[in-house]
């Protein structure tokens, strides 16, 4: 998160400010002591803002910029520490009030500014999908009060590889972070330093030296051990992050770790922004991150803060230091802040695209919204006398009141749509309970529906597809959860059919179609579900603890079906999963293999498997379009969103007592594939279906199951 923070800066911290002690002890200055800025710095800043922003406009191209953020910390870190130790050493103390009201006037106008802009939104249904505003509410509300790192771990959202759709304020979990260093840090060296005058002799410094090191080598492991037992919360938590704080901090406070030697401060100064450009265009979703990969973008920004020489023009600290490099370090904060619901709104926008052009276009809107929230919200703020003449509380108090109306107004936006969303449930319900004749897939697959019309019929409307999805998440497991947890539906006879339906998120789309079905037909339904986890024998090529997990899953699954007595195992999987190519000429052929050994277990039992060709898959939610175009304008090149080549296809043809399934037909056209079919909506996301339109493919589902029971 980017700090604004500009004007600290540690160049001699043996040597505090003399005007720290004379500073009135009641009073708050917005600049009590002498500027210590360190323009390098601002380039540094550069980097690392434009590495997230361009990371999230191109994320296939900027695979890695998501490090950007990691390269903040530790800025913040070097900025924040050198900043307390100055005042530390001057006056034995810090005053804390000071301290965190100085941080709220530069941190919470323009962040508040934002929020409040985010629940402004919220209100709007053409803006905002209905049916995603009981999430985008509690996160404004989390990120108001600077838990939304702490909302999203908890929620085990997947920042590098999220597949719902992100709120506009998912970005704010970094600003939590740094909010919650803040409040942290300070105590944290206090404590230290009384220690140390206390216990040692008055060796205050190196007691705090000694403490930030502990926390530094204590958080690292910590981040790397919780990074391969629970990846997706670890990117969040606050303890895991801790140490990146903590590398900037002992930069600042060891003079030996800073370079002034010309070679070795231009040897140092380019290395670390080479191990930055490579982070930033090597790392990608899979790598493991945090973890011990965070140490490579944490390191390389630490020696360019530790290249501290600039006697030539060549030098990466005369080259940070030029002027372009100084501008968007001073709006990076801002910039930073308006990116990302910008993004997530701009699709919902009527007329606006997602040509290039429109994101070129959307990049120069947000650069200029940046500097006009440094020019007339971040500045004056700072120095607003109002606040900066008066003690601190008046500052933390109002603070807090701007807070409470920010959340006011996020939960005015629940209380003013709440009537539209829960009749958007209720018509849901309804639709499935009771779907019109040729509905969805029978548009296309029934014959006798050839002639049907369904105008600009969209159900679900585009703003509630998201809801509609299997109520039951208790029988998905996910991220390194490897419990081969089943669930039963259906029929209790104990001479009932038994049917399994097992694979990723691509057979969980099914679970309540396959319920009804169930039901009607008097089977039993067992299911095994793990996200991003296919029923499949070939390891995935993803490093770490999920891929593990994926590999314990299915090994429980296996045994699990094998005593299951099961009578048809139904199958279905995303066609782009990264598999290991390793002991295979290219990843799709292990893929295609690993099914095969999959289904053998059950083959070799007489059961028969029954799978299905993958759905396409759309670069953004398709309802994002629809929201504001014609469903025809948000058809979608047959090239660019069905996998030509799926593994399951090949898989099924090898074996005798496989039956596919294909409704590519249903979904594309020769050239087009579409997000609407015989009046029915068929994404709920980027690629899962949504339960209605399932639904409309129950009969060919329970024929070919019936037909396979009956071999």
């Amino acid at each position: 998160m980017p700090s604004a923070d500009h004007d600290l800066g540690p160049q001699n911290l043996r040597a505090p400010a003399a005007t720290v002690t004379r500073e009135p002890r009641d009073r708050s200055p917005e600049h009590a002591e002498p500027s210590r800025f360190i323009p390098h710095v601002q380039g540094l800043r550069a980097i690392a803002v434009l590495a997230v922003v361009l990371y999230h406009f191109w994320p296939g191209r900027v695979t890695g910029g998501y490090v950007g953020v990691d390269i903040f910390f530790v800025i913040s870190g070097f900025l924040i520490t050198g900043h307390l130790m100055r005042e530390l050493s001057a006056t034995g103390s810090v005053r804390l009030g000071q301290f965190w009201a100085r941080r709220a006037r530069r941190l919470l106008p323009a962040s508040l500014l934002v929020l409040l802009f985010c629940a402004i939104v919220a209100m709007s249904p053409y803006l905002t999908p209905t049916s995603a505003l009981p999430n985008e509410v509690q996160e404004i509300l989390a990120s108001t009060f600077y838990v939304e790192n702490w909302f999203l771990a908890l929620n085990s959202a997947d920042y590098l590889n999220h597949s719902g759709d992100p709120t506009t304020v998912q970005h704010y979990w970094s600003l939590s972070l740094e909010e919650q260093f803040y409040v942290m840090w300070p105590l944290i060296m206090l404590l230290a330093a009384w220690i140390g005058v206390k216990f040692f002799r008055g060796a205050r410094r190196r007691a705090v030296i000694t403490a930030l090191a502990i926390v530094t080598v204590v958080s690292f492991v910590f981040c790397v051990v919780f990074t391969i037992t629970n990846p997706a919360p670890a990117y969040f938590v606050t303890f895991g992050r801790m140490w990146q704080f903590g590398v900037g901090a002992l930069i600042a406070l060891v003079p030996l770790l800073r370079v002034r030697n010309a070679i070795g401060s231009f040897v140092l100064g380019w290395a670390g922004v080479l191990v930055l450009v490579y982070a930033i265009f090597t790392f990608d979703g899979q790598t493991p991150f945090p973890g011990y990969m965070a140490a490579i973008p944490t390191l390389g920004a630490a020696a360019v803060l530790a290249a501290s020489n600039t006697e030539r023009w060549w030098y990466p600290t005369r080259i940070l230091a030029i002027r372009p490099a100084q501008f968007v370090g001073d709006i990076s904060y801002s910039l930073y802040l308006w990116h990302w619901p910008l993004i997530i709104i701009a699709p919902s926008v009527p007329f606006w695209g997602l040509t290039i052009y429109h994101r070129v276009a959307l990049l120069i809107l947000c650069f200029v919204l940046a500097w006009l929230t440094k020019k007339f919200v971040e500045d004056p703020a700072r120095s607003w006398k109002v606040l900066t003449s008066r003690p601190a509380r008046v500052t933390l108090w109002s603070s807090l009141g701007a807070m409470l109306i920010v959340a006011v107004v996020a939960a005015t936006a629940w209380f003013v749509n709440a009537p539209a969303y829960n009749a958007g449930v209720r018509d849901i319900q309804q639709l499935q309970e009771d779907p019109p004749p040729c509905f969805g897939a029978a548009a296309v697959l029934d014959a006798s529906c050839a002639d049907a019309d369904f105008g600009d019929t969209i159900l679900p409307a585009p703003g509630f597809a998201g809801i509609d999805r299997p109520a039951d998440a208790q029988c998905f497991v996910q991220l390194t959860d490897a419990r081969p947890v089943s669930c039963t539906f259906g029929s209790d006879d104990p001479d009932a059919p038994r049917v399994a339906l097992v694979g990723d998120s691509h057979a969980y789309q099914l679970l309540s179609t396959f319920q009804r079905i169930a039901e009607d037909e008097g089977w039993q339904l067992v299911t095994w579900f793990k996200g991003a986890c296919p029923w499949n024998s070939t390891p995935l090529s993803t490093p770490g603890a999920f891929g593990a997990a994926c590999a314990e899953w299915r090994e429980g699954v296996t045994a699990a079906m094998a005593d299951a007595d099961l009578d048809a195992v139904f199958t279905a999987a995303i066609a782009t999963t990264p598999y290991s190519s390793a002991g295979f000429d290219s990843s799709y052929d292990a893929a295609v293999a690993g099914y095969v050994d999959a289904w053998d277990g059950m083959l070799d039992q007489g059961v028969p498997v029954i799978t299905v060709v993958d759905n396409p898959v759309w670069e953004t939610d398709p309802n994002k379009c629809l929201r504001t175009r014609d469903a025809a304008e948000c058809d979608g090149p047959r090239s660019d969103v069905l996998v030509a080549d799926d593994p399951l296809r090949d898989a099924a043809a090898q074996r005798e007592g496989v039956t596919l399934l294909d409704f590519t037909d249903v979904f594309c056209g020769e050239e087009l594939c579409a997000p609407v079919v015989g009046g029915a909506n068929i994404y709920r996301d980027q690629d899962h279906l949504t339960v209605t339109f399932a639904d409309t493919l129950a009969p060919w589902y329970s024929e070919a199951i019936r037909n396979a029971l009956a071999e």
